[in-house]
């Protein structure tokens, strides 16, 4: 067992934060799955953009949906990427089939210029949902109010949700509000539980590369592990306790912590810090290419996630003393996020145009 397998057995898995046609057709992403264990896949706008930018394999196909006047950019970037999280899918449905669907989930995002729209959000979703045709596919949707509103309406039509750009305790607990309320009206409407998959996307070196600034030395590097200590508290109580007992018995999956945003960062810290600190059971991390070839050179696995949970709520209030607001810091990063995604899926139309 390699040091990412070793992982496993603490209940957590590991996904691979990248997806490119190379990944696909060289066989290198079924090694991934095949040799360290990892479990799924997730994909955003940056990531397309590295793809099809500097992968050639999707150049011929590109120029020839270039020919089609009819298409926009958008419909052709689609068109591209939805074959991609379909061939995926097909590498991962086995993990998905032999783990009655826990395992093998790969995420496609809605365009981040409908952050702000929960119609438009819905609309993509659905669309995307039936273009991608895999019961393993997960749509991808922000964390704004308007992306956990459409969210709730999705986890009650049955589509699984990976909802994305969550920094803070509040932005969490609102998605969970909402992937209950969806669930529970699917339970009273008659509608089967066990199939409907989503995550919670929790982002962490951001969450550092923020608030350092603000911190007394002892508390720096700290912030985004204790969030995301706190919030797996939180998690627990949630889905391990009487709120969710009626939809559990109906066959619903609690809604899983996946830890974003882990490489790290600061080169003073750890390069698996975000990864080693917060392993647990019923949590997923998804990791980019070169923090996972970190972990598997040199990552220990260990039942970390629930170690020093007092630890991790005194940073919180220590840092709250020393000025730092966390629920503002969490609403400028999800912005700071979206403007990062809007860019990226601007440049992608340039590409596709």
């Amino acid at each position: 067992m390699n040091r990412l397998q070793a992982v496993r057995p603490f209940g957590q898995r590991i996904w691979l934060d990248n997806l490119s046609r190379e990944l696909l057709q060289t066989g290198e992403l079924a090694r991934l799955l095949a040799d360290d264990g990892i479990a799924g896949v997730t994909s955003n706008p940056a990531i397309f953009h590295k793809a099809i930018s500097t992968d050639p394999r999707y150049q011929d196909e590109l120029a020839a949906l270039k020919t089609d006047a009819s298409l926009s950019a958008e419909q052709r970037y689609e068109t591209l990427v939805i074959a991609d999280i379909q061939a995926a899918c097909d590498l991962t449905l086995p993990q998905y089939q032999a783990t009655a669907g826990d395992d093998g989930y790969v995420s496609l995002e809605v365009s981040p210029a409908l952050s702000r729209d929960e119609a438009g959000t819905l609309a993509a979703a659905r669309r995307l949902w039936a273009a991608i045709d895999r019961p393993n596919a997960m749509i991808k949707i922000p964390a704004t109010p308007e992306g956990i509103a459409a969210f709730g309406q999705l986890t009650a039509e049955g589509i699984n949700v990976n909802i994305t750009l969550l920094f803070s305790l509040p932005q969490v607990e609102a998605v969970w509000d909402a992937y209950i309320a969806g669930l529970s009206a699917r339970h009273a409407a008659g509608q089967p539980l066990r199939h409907v998959k989503a995550v919670a996307s929790f982002f962490l070196s951001r969450v550092d590369s923020l608030l350092d600034a603000q911190l007394p030395a002892e508390l720096q590097g700290k912030a985004a592990v204790s969030l995301s200590k706190v919030a797996y508290q939180r998690y627990l109580a949630r889905f391990h306790g009487e709120e969710f007992a009626v939809l559990k018995a109906a066959g619903a999956r609690p809604q899983f912590l996946l830890w974003a945003s882990t490489g790290t960062k600061n080169k003073a810290y750890s390069d698996v810090l975000y990864v080693e600190s917060l392993i647990g059971d019923e949590t997923v991390n998804t990791v980019p290419d070169a923090t996972l070839a970190l972990f598997r050179d040199h990552g220990n696995a260990a039942a970390t996630l629930v170690q020093g949970a007092d630890e991790a709520r005194a940073v919180l209030e220590a840092a709250a003393a020393a000025g730092v607001d966390f629920n503002a810091a969490g609403e400028q990063l999800q912005r700071d996020g979206l403007v990062l995604f809007e860019k990226a899926f601007a440049e992608l139309l340039v590409l596709t145009a």
